[in-house]
C-alpha cells in the first residue's frame, strides 16, 4: 500500500504531515466553534426562558411594559394545565412590582416578582450560590430570593432583613412599605436580571395591588420544543379570552435573539472555511503524492492496470491521511471541549455575553455528521487531481530519473 510507505518519500512526506496536521486543526476549529456557538445560543435561551417562561399571557393593557399592572383571574381554562394545546411543559402564576430598596447608606431600584406554589424553582436551583429557596403557599411570606450582585452591591447577606418601598399609582399617596428577609442568593450572570430581579411571594404583590386572592398579574408558559415557540405561541393566543394576549420570548427579546441567530451563520461559515483549506491541503498532497510516483503508475499502467484503478488507489490513500487527521483533530477537539465542559477555563464577560464562561454544548449527532461532511467532501474535491494520472504516458514515467 503506498500509505503504508508514505515516509521513505523525501518530498511527499513532509507535506503529507502538513495536510494531516491542516485537517486536525481544521476539525478542531470547527467542533470548537460549533459547540460554543451552539452552547452560547442554548444558554442564553435557557436564562430568558426562566425568568419569562417561553410565552407569557397577559392582558393587552400590560402589552408594552414588563410590569403587571392589570389583574387577570386565575379561574380560566388553561389553568393550572394547558391540555388545549400539545407540547406545553408546564404553566405557572406570577406578577411584577417595580420598587426602591433602601439602606442606611445607599438605595437601589428593583423589580420585585411574586410567584407562587406552583412556580418551577429548577431554573434558579441551577445558579443559587447561598441559602435555600422558598417555599410560597396560601399564607404570605416576607422570603425573598436576590442576586449575589445585588446583595454585594447593598453589603447585605442570607438571613439579613432590608426595607422596601413600593410606590402606588396615586403619586400622592404615601408608598407600599414591605420588610424582607433574604433566605438565598442567585448568580444567573444575565446582569440584566442580577441587577433588578428580586423574587418573592405573589401574595404580597396581590395584597399591596388590592387584588383579589384568585387574582395574578399573568401566566407563564413553557413548551418542550423551544424550535417550535412561533407555533406554540400562536396556538396559546387562539386558546386564550380575547382580553388575554400571548407572547414569545422572541418578540419580548427580538434584539437579543437576533444577536443569537448570527451564531448559525457565523458557524457554518467557519465549517466552510475549514473544510475548503482542509480540501486545498488535500488536494496539494494528493498532487505531490502523484507527480512523485509517475514512475511508478507508468509500471503498472505497462502491466495493465486501468486510470480507473490507479486513481481509486490513490483516493484510498487520500481517505487513509484524511482519517488519521480527523482522528487527532477529534482527539484533541473533545478533550478541549471536555476541559472546558468541566472546569470552564475560558471566561467571558457577562455584560456582553450574558454568561460568566464560554458553554459548550455537545451535539454527538452534529460532529459524526461534521465528520462524515468532511471526509465526503474531501474525497470529492481530490477526484479532479486524480484525473492526473490519465495524462501520464507509461513509457515516458519509465525513462523519467
Amino acid at each position: 500500500m503506498i500509505a503504508g510507505k508514505e515516509h521513505k518519500s523525501t518530498l511527499s512526506s513532509p507535506i503529507i504531515k502538513i495536510a494531516i496536521v491542516a485537517i486536525a486543526l481544521g476539525m478542531i476549529v470547527m467542533m470548537i466553534s460549533m459547540s460554543t456557538g451552539f452552547g452560547l445560543q442554548q444558554k442564553i435561551r435557557e436564562k430568558l426562558a426562566g425568568f419569562n417562561g417561553h410565552v407569557q399571557i397577559t392582558n393587552f393593557d400590560d402589552n408594552y411594559s414588563d410590569i403587571t399592572l392589570n389583574p387577570i383571574s386565575t379561574d380560566q381554562t388553561f389553568y393550572p394545565s394547558f391540555d388545549a394545546v400539545s407540547g406545553i411543559a408546564h404553566i405557572q402564576v406570577y406578577a411584577t412590582k417595580p420598587g426602591i430598596i433602601l439602606t442606611e447608606d445607599t438605595f437601589e431600584g428593583i423589580v420585585f416578582k411574586g410567584v407562587s406554589s406552583d412556580y418551577n424553582w429548577d431554573f434558579m436551583q441551577s445558579y443559587l450560590e447561598a441559602g435555600k429557596l422558598p417555599i410560597y403557599g396560601e399564607t404570605k411570606s416576607n422570603e425573598i430570593v436576590i442576586s449575589t450582585k445585588l446583595a454585594n452591591s447593598l453589603e447585605v447577606g442570607v438571613g439579613d432583613t432590608m426595607n422596601f418601598h413600593f410606590p402606588k399609582n396615586d403619586p400622592t399617596k404615601r408608598p407600599n412599605f414591605r420588610v424582607f428577609k433574604i433566605v438565598a442568593l442567585y448568580n444567573s450572570g444575565f446582569s440584566d436580571f442580577d441587577n433588578s430581579i428580586v423574587m418573592g411571594d405573589i401574595n404580597q404583590i396581590i395584597k399591596m395591588n388590592k387584588w383579589q386572592k384568585d387574582q395574578v398579574g399573568g401566566f407563564e408558559v413553557f413548551v418542550d420544543d423551544f424550535d417550535e415557540i412561533r407555533a406554540k405561541t400562536n396556538e396559546i393566543y387562539i386558546e386564550t379570552p380575547a382580553t388575554l394576549n400571548a407572547k414569545s420570548l422572541l418578540e419580548k427579546y427580538p434584539q437579543i435573539f437576533e444577536w443569537i441567530s448570527l451564531f448559525d451563520v457565523n458557524v457554518y461559515m467557519i465549517i466552510g472555511i475549514m473544510i475548503l483549506i482542509a480540501g486545498i491541503n488535500m488536494v496539494t498532497a494528493l498532487l505531490v503524492l502523484i507527480l512523485e510516483r509517475a514512475k511508478m503508475i507508468g509500471i503498472l499502467k505497462t502491466l495493465g492496470s486501468t486510470n480507473g484503478s490507479l486513481q481509486k488507489m490513490f483516493l484510498y490513500n487520500a481517505g487513509y491521511i484524511i482519517l488519521k487527521g480527523l482522528f487527532w483533530g477529534n482527539l484533541i477537539g473533545i478533550s478541549l471541549l471536555a476541559i472546558q465542559y468541566y472546569f470552564g477555563v475560558v471566561t467571558l464577560d457577562p455584560d456582553t455575553y450574558y454568561v460568566k464562561e464560554a458553554p459548550v454544548y455537545f451535539d454527538w449527532l452534529f460532529i459524526v455528521l461534521l465528520n462524515i461532511g468532511t471526509l465526503v467532501l474531501c474525497l470529492t474535491m481530490l477526484v479532479v487531481p486524480t484525473l492526473v494520472i490519465s495524462k501520464i504516458d507509461p513509457v515516458k514515467s519509465i525513462k523519467f530519473d
